[in-house]
């Protein structure tokens, strides 16, 4: 296990879900007529805060990309980094497709690349990642799921419309990558410092 390569990652995944998460909110909040339990996130990328939202989404996309070699090279195994680079793919088409009437059959499979491995991530980093963080990855990832499954069956509950599904698909990858971005950079460091030495402990 590399510790560099871990650190790498980490901290790629953590600040490109932490960008988009500030991006996310900032364009949701200065779209016109925006309403969060309706609207898709794709109507962001179109109008007056489609760069601001694009941009973001991309870097996003660029960050998981840039991720994957390095969990690839750090944990010795394909799963996550596959996952991880696919939803990367997703991202980054999805910010760089908008959902014009030209383009949103392009743009719906990126943004189900991003939507389906991004959850998938989650689920596949609980054998990774240690008690008690890999049940919460594997419960963010299950409820991704979930949600992207109301979302095609259209089956929305009375307070669930198709905005508030899409926002559950989203949330939960975004707080999995900071959050486990983060376990991975304080893994590598604790790797790269070494054990604490042997003394008394405090109560």
């Amino acid at each position: 296990m590399s510790s560099a390569d871990l650190r790498r990652a980490g901290l790629l995944m953590s600040l490109g879900a932490g960008q988009f998460a500030i991006g996310l909110t900032i364009a949701q909040a200065f779209h016109p007529g925006f309403n969060v339990s309706h609207d898709f996130l794709g109507d962001l990328g179109l109008g007056p805060v489609a760069l601001l939202f694009n941009a973001s989404i991309a870097l996003l996309g660029l960050a998981l990309l840039a991720a994957s070699p390095f969990l690839f090279r750090g944990f010795r195994g394909r799963g996550l980094a596959i996952a991880v680079a696919v939803a990367g793919v997703g991202a980054l088409g999805f910010g760089l497709i908008p959902a014009t009437d030209a383009d949103e059959l392009i743009h719906t499979v990126f943004s189900f690349l991003a939507f389906i491995f991004g959850a998938v991530s989650a689920l596949v980093a609980f054998g990774i990642l240690r008690p008690p963080l890999r049940y919460v990855s594997a419960g963010l990832g299950t409820v991704s799921l979930i949600a992207l499954g109301l979302l095609v069956t259209h089956f929305i509950v009375p307070i669930l419309d198709r905005g508030w599904a899409e926002q559950l698909i989203v949330w939960p990858i975004l707080l999995w990558a900071v959050t486990a971005g983060g376990s991975f950079f304080a893994r590598s460091a604790l790797a790269r410092d070494g054990p604490a030495p042997a003394g008394p402990r405090s109560a």
